[in-house]
C-alpha cells in the first residue's frame, strides 16, 4: 500500500534518496519512511518542516537518509522528560532488581521530574544536566528534616521543665510513635541532631547521575536522542572519608551483650564474616552446611518501596561460599535446634520459608527491625554509636590488619574486585602503608642505629 503524498511533493528517486520534499505554507518540508512499528508491523513516516528553501529541505533529507543507513536516525519528538522517564521506569522494571527500581523511581520523581520534567527530552543538553546537578547540590532536598523537628519539640518541653512524650512528638511532627520513641532515647543520651543542609549530598547526586545516564542512554538506543547528554557531564566529586568502626575489644563487648538475644548467632555471623544486613536476614537454612562449616550466600531480603522482599543478591559476586569458624558453627547449630523446637510447638501454623533467621512462628524478619535491635544492644552496652553496616567495615579492617590476603578478604565480602576492597579500606589502615615502607626498605638499606633526639654525633647518651 502506497502512502498518500502531500500535494506538490517531489519524489527523491532521481537523487537516490528515500522520501519526498514538499512545500508547506511558506516553508519547505520532507517526509520519510522509517522502520515499521516493532509490535504492529505497521509502516511509519516521519516528517520535518520549517526549511527556508527547497535546497535546505533536500539537504536535510539527504542527511536523514545517511542517518538511516548508519542506523542513527532520530526523528523529531515532542515527548517530555517526565513522559519519557515514566515510560522508561515501566520498561526498566523488567531488567533491574526491585531495590534498584525503587531507587530509580525516587531519583526520577523526586529530583529530576520536578525540575526539568516539562522540557522536551530532545531539548536536554549537557548544560541542562549540569545545571540540574548544581541545583540539587544547593537546594535539592525534598524530604523534611524530621529528626531536627522532633528535637525542637523535645527541647521546648525540656526548657519548660516538662517531659515530652513520644506520642506528643509523633502527633506534632507527623512521624510514627516508634520513630518518636527512638528519637527521645537518643536525645536523653545526648545524641542531638545536626541541622540538615538544604542541598543533597554529593553521593546522592551521583546516584541521580547514574540513573539519568542509564535512562538517557536507553533513549539513544531507542533513537529518541542522537547522543546522551548525561554522559558528557561529570557528576560531583564525592569526598573520601574513613569508615566508622569498632575496635576488636568493642566488637567483643557487643557480642557479650548480645549473647542472650534471640539472634545472637546472627550477630556473631555479622562479626565473623562481614555479611551485609540483607544477606543475613535472607540467609537460608538449606545453605548452611554444619559438617563442612560453610554458609552459601544465595538469597537476600531487601526493602523496596517500603516493602521487604526476597532477592538474589547485589551482584553475581555477592553469591559466594563462606567458610565459618567453629564458634560460629556451634552458635548456628544451637540456633537451629531452638528453631526446630519452635517449629514443633507451632505445628501446622508455622510459616516455613527455609529462613536461617526468623520469628518464632517462622515469619520473615523486616530488615529495619534488625537495625533497631542492633542499635538498642549497642546503647545498652555503652558502645560508641556506629551503623550495623559498619560492623562489615570493622570486619574488613580487622582482617586486613591481621594480614589476611586481600584477595580472600575481597571474596568473603563479595566485592567485585580486590582493587575495590583496597581502595575502600586503605585510608582506614594507614599503618599498613607505613609497614610496607619499612619492610621494603629493609630489603636493601643498611640498618642504622637509632640515635635519641637532641644528641649530637659526638655525644653519647650520658652526656
Amino acid at each position: 500500500m502506497t502512502s498518500k503524498l502531500p500535494r506538490g511533493a517531489k519524489t527523491s528517486a532521481r537523487r537516490g534518496l528515500q522520501g519526498t520534499v514538499y512545500k508547506r505554507g511558506n516553508k519547505w518540508a520532507f517526509m520519510l519512511q522509517i522502520a515499521p512499528d516493532p509490535l504492529s508491523g505497521k509502516r511509519r513516516q516521519r516528517a520535518k518542516s520549517g526549511f527556508a528553501s527547497e535546497t535546505d529541505a533536500w539537504d536535510a533529507l539527504a542527511e536523514a537518509n545517511a542517518q538511516l543507513r548508519a542506523d542513527t536516525f532520530v526523528s523529531s519528538s515532542a515527548r517530555t522528560v517526565a513522559e519519557f522517564l515514566e515510560e522508561w521506569l515501566a520498561t526498566v522494571a523488567m531488567t533491574v532488581k526491585p531495590t534498584t527500581l525503587a531507587n530509580y523511581t525516587v531519583y526520577a520523581r523526586s529530583y529530576v521530574i520536578p525540575h526539568i520534567g516539562s522540557r522536551r527530552i530532545q531539548e536536554v543538553e549537557p548544560a541542562t544536566v549540569s545545571a540540574l546537578y548544581r541545583l540539587l547540590l544547593t537546594s535539592g532536598r525534598r524530604k523534611p528534616d524530621t529528626n531536627s523537628a522532633m528535637y525542637e519539640v523535645w527541647k521546648q518541653h525540656r526548657d519548660r521543665g516538662e517531659q515530652a512524650r513520644p506520642a506528643d512528638i509523633a502527633r506534632t511532627v507527623g512521624v510514627s510513635y516508634s520513630a518518636a520513641s527512638i528519637a527521645v532515647r537518643r536525645y536523653r543520651e545526648g545524641r542531638t541532631p545536626t541541622p540538615t543542609a538544604p542541598g543533597l549530598a554529593a553521593r546522592t547526586v551521583v546516584a541521580v547521575h547514574v540513573m539519568l545516564r542509564h535512562a538517557l542512554g536507553d533513549a539513544v538506543e531507542h533513537r529518541l536522542l542522537s547522543s546522551n547528554p548525561a554522559a558528557r557531564v561529570k557528576p560531583p566529586r564525592v569526598k573520601s572519608s574513613r569508615h566508622s568502626t569498632w575496635t576488636p575489644a568493642e566488637l567483643g563487648r557487643f557480642l557479650a551483650a548480645a549473647r542472650t538475644d534471640r539472634f545472637s548467632a546472627m550477630w556473631l555471623l555479622f562479626a565473623t564474616t562481614g555479611m551485609r544486613r540483607s544477606e543475613a536476614v535472607g540467609a537460608l537454612r538449606s545453605a548452611f552446611d554444619p559438617a563442612a562449616e560453610t554458609l552459601t550466600v544465595i538469597s537476600t531480603r531487601v526493602i523496596a518501596a517500603g516493602k521487604a522482599q526476597r532477592s538474589d543478591g547485589k551482584s553475581h559476586r555477592s553469591r559466594r561460599l563462606l567458610g565459618l569458624d567453629p564458634t560460629t558453627v556451634a552458635a548456628l547449630r544451637r540456633h537451629l535446634q531452638e528453631q526446630d523446637e519452635e517449629r514443633t510447638a507451632f505445628g501446622t501454623s508455622y510459616t516455613d520459608e527455609d529462613l536461617l533467621f526468623c520469628w518464632p512462628d517462622g515469619s520473615p524478619l523486616y530488615p529495619d527491625t534488625i537495625t533497631e535491635r542492633f542499635q538498642r544492644i549497642s546503647r545498652e552496652a555503652g558502645l560508641p554509636p556506629i551503623r550495623l553496616h559498619d560492623v562489615r567495615h570493622t570486619y574488613a579492617t580487622m582482617a586486613l590488619r591481621a594480614g589476611v590476603n586481600p584477595k580472600i578478604v575481597s571474596t568473603r565480602l563479595g566485592h567485585a574486585t580486590v582493587a575495590f576492597t583496597l581502595e575502600t579500606y586503605t585510608a582506614d589502615i594507614p599503618e599498613l602503608d607505613q609497614a610496607a615502607a619499612i619492610t621494603i626498605s629493609n630489603l636493601f638499606l643498611p640498618t642504622e642505629e637509632v640515635r635519641p633526639p637532641g644528641l649530637d654525633e659526638d655525644q653519647d647518651a650520658t652526656g
